[in-house]
């Protein structure tokens, strides 16, 4: 297996609030991986280090080999923990500006999940509901054939058919030589499709397993293990 991302003593502090502490991580492709922690742990700096919108305080970060910048776009699809679409644009406009944007974008992809799902193309996104509007952005991400997907709470504040439709999704459309890092609070929901976890904690990883390896060494499913971890 080929090493996507690798970071080597990464850390970052904001003032004298420190984020990520020399934190050691690689990822190997063909795997989904959860990244799993409780609020402030470092999770959202991580990610936003990965996809280059924040540099590094000290340590390295590299995708495929680069530094986080213009060579590592293309290898990156992201999808972000708030709403980043434009309210005013319709699905098809959505659609056709990430054609132009991204050269590894699959259009026939994204219009056959669209269509599945009953979405109406000509549709204003802020016409939409909640749950749309995420399907919409998850196909979007999923639509590109990427090395590396960063999924910063995909399934947060929908209801439970909408993500199960999205764990479909993310299961059947990533590369299969590219890895899936999965940002979330809700372990049951996507327990059953990760290979592996990470647990970060106050900026450092407390675990990097497999789920196999957590099942045989602890006797406990993922979502035990972490409470039992993370228990206040």
């Amino acid at each position: 297996m080929n090493e996507i991302l690798i970071c080597d003593k990464l850390t970052k502090r904001f003032g004298g609030t420190v984020a990520l502490s020399e934190l050691d991580l690689t990822i190997e492709s063909g795997k989904i991986i959860g990244l799993l922690g409780p609020n402030g742990a470092g999770k959202t700096t991580l990610i936003k280090l990965i996809n280059g919108l924040l540099t590094p305080t000290s340590g390295s970060i590299s995708i495929d080999g680069h530094e986080p910048g213009p060579l590592t776009k293309p290898l990156i699809s992201y999808l972000p923990d708030i709403n980043y679409l434009n309210d005013w644009m319709t699905v098809e406009q959505i659609v056709s500006m990430f054609k132009d944007f991204y050269e590894d974008f699959r259009e026939n992809l994204a219009y056959e999940m669209i269509e599945r799902l009953g979405i109406d193309r000509r549709a204003r996104l802020k016409t939409l509901s909640k749950g749309t509007k995420e399907k919409v952005s998850l196909i979007l991400v999923m639509s590109r054939n990427a090395l590396l997907y960063v999924l910063d709470e995909p399934i947060a504040g929908v209801d439970p058919a909408t993500r199960d439709y999205i764990i479909s999704t993310i299961i059947n459309n990533y590369n299969p030589n590219a890895s899936v890092l999965i940002s979330t609070h809700l372990i049951l929901d996507i327990e059953s499709v990760l290979d592996d976890v990470i647990f970060i904690k106050s900026g450092r990883i407390v675990l990097h397993h497999t789920v196999d390896e957590i099942r045989e060494e602890y006797h406990q499913s993922v979502d035990e293990l972490f409470r039992e971890v993370f228990k206040w």
